[in-house]
């Protein structure tokens, strides 16, 4: 269980530098999720340098712990931007049925970083 459990973090790690990198090389894709009023730009940069950070993070021993329970957090943070999407006129994430499917996912993110984030 624990080389299962290891696995999964470092798979999550993985998963969040790529879509921390995505934040640099398609800023657009995310800019949907912010609000018009939001210094869009600048959200985007912190988001992807959290989600780089946090990925890094489960890589090193001594930092796991902090950002397992971080990427718990995020993925938390997440979830209203995602439950929004699924009721707007033109969803940040394509269509209405991508919003419909994206939006389960995140629970499934979420009880995938609560049992990471787990001792």
């Amino acid at each position: 269980m624990k080389m299962f459990k290891l696995v999964l973090t470092y798979l999550f790690g993985v998963l969040l530098i790529l879509g921390g990198i995505s934040h640099f090389m398609n800023p657009l894709m995310y800019a949907g999720f912010f609000p018009e009023f939001a210094m869009n730009d600048v959200i985007n940069v912190l988001a992807g340098i959290v989600e780089i950070g946090l990925g890094v993070g489960v890589f090193i021993p001594r930092f796991r712990p902090m950002a397992t329970l971080g990427i718990l957090v995020l993925m938390l943070l997440f979830l209203p931007l995602h439950i929004i999407d699924v009721f707007r006129a033109n969803p940040a994430v394509g269509t209405f049925q991508n919003a419909l499917i994206r939006l389960p996912l995140q629970f499934v993110l979420i009880l995938w970083a609560w049992f990471i984030s787990r001792k």
